[in-house]
């Protein structure tokens, strides 16, 4: 028996190195399961695996993808807690197929108010910026949360979770069709980079104060106005570059305003066999319930997955991007 997967022939552009290829269906060994993949969210960490420059690099050929919803349809010796027939969502790589293996640990219930194009955007993004916000700089509500790439994968969903917590968020965004995004997720103030200077707006809309929290998935030059941009005691979460330069911290600016910077890698949580990812989903799960969290997505075919995930890399892209499988729809 066989079944479809995207394949990475070589490092390259998305577009140019992924192949549409029928494989075996994959056997769950101890430890693990098996899905039939329902939709996949396509990841901007998709195109630096694609590139070769994420920060795990397989060798090609390899199959991408990281994050998906699914049905399990196969479990190995000594799984608990997850059964077939349940539909989860899950991460690892190698999950942009029609059927996947999963470590156990790494899938988490599928909330049954979601679509599966949406619960497939719930892990990655969301656990992300829930263990940022949260478990890292100990959010308040009230405080100012500053989040730059506001309407893309992870950004977007800062923003849900941030108004969600009661903070006055102010999102930073590339294009006016990407503020009108973050307007809608619960920014309550956007600035436009394109054109507007970020230190010298945030200033205004803080009364000269900064930003509590920075939450920077981008890097480079957005990384570095935000980062004047923090408030006394302010905390500035490293979650990623996705701009493609790494940021760079002054430590004499953490001095001169006791600025904390924090890094922001939750996959390390899967890893080391943390709770933290179990606390993040049921937390989630709750505003999911209460109807104060949904994923915005926009669902692609499957076949479509390589020129998707371009725009995605060419930073093109509004809000999560999901690839739902031929016959999968729910």
């Amino acid at each position: 028996m066989t079944s479809r997967a995207w394949q990475a022939t070589g490092y390259g552009e998305p577009g140019e190195v992924l192949a549409l290829v029928e494989r075996d269906v994959p056997d769950p060994g101890p430890g693990e399961i098996r899905i039939r993949v329902a939709a996949i969210a396509l990841n901007f960490p998709d195109v630096l695996l694609c590139r070769g420059r994420y920060q795990v690099r397989p060798e090609p050929p390899f199959v991408p993808g990281v994050e998906c919803c699914g049905t399990v349809t196969a479990v190995g010796a000594d799984v608990v807690g997850v059964a077939v027939g349940d539909r989860v969502v899950g991460t690892m790589i190698g999950v942009m197929a029609e059927e996947a293996v999963l470590p156990a640990g790494s899938v988490f219930p599928a909330p049954p108010e979601l679509t599966d194009a949406e619960a497939a955007a719930l892990t990655v993004g969301y656990q992300t910026a829930w263990v940022g916000l949260h478990h890292r700089a100990n959010l308040q509500s009230g405080e100012t949360v500053l989040v730059t790439a506001a309407a893309g994968g992870v950004g977007s969903a800062a923003v849900q979770l941030a108004a969600a917590a009661g903070a006055r968020v102010i999102g930073v965004v590339g294009s006016a069709a990407k503020g009108e995004l973050a307007r809608r997720l619960g920014a309550e103030v956007v600035i436009d980079r394109s054109t507007e200077d970020i230190l010298a707006r945030v200033r205004e809309e803080t009364g000269g104060r900064g930003a509590d929290v920075v939450f920077d998935p981008v890097g480079g030059d957005t990384y570095a106005a935000a980062q004047r941009a923090t408030a006394f005691e302010g905390r500035l979460l490293i979650v990623g570059f996705a701009g493609g330069d790494v940021q760079q911290i002054p430590a004499n600016l953490l001095l001169v305003k006791n600025i904390s910077a924090v890094g922001v890698y939750w996959g390390l949580y899967l890893e080391r066999g943390s709770d933290v990812p179990r606390r993040a989903h049921a937390a989630l799960l709750e505003l999911i319930s209460a109807g104060v969290v949904k994923p915005e997505v926009t669902e692609v075919p499957f076949s479509e997955v390589p020129a998707a995930l371009d725009r995605l890399g060419a930073g093109a892209s509004v809000g999560r991007l999901v690839a739902v499988v031929d016959g999968a729809h729910a």
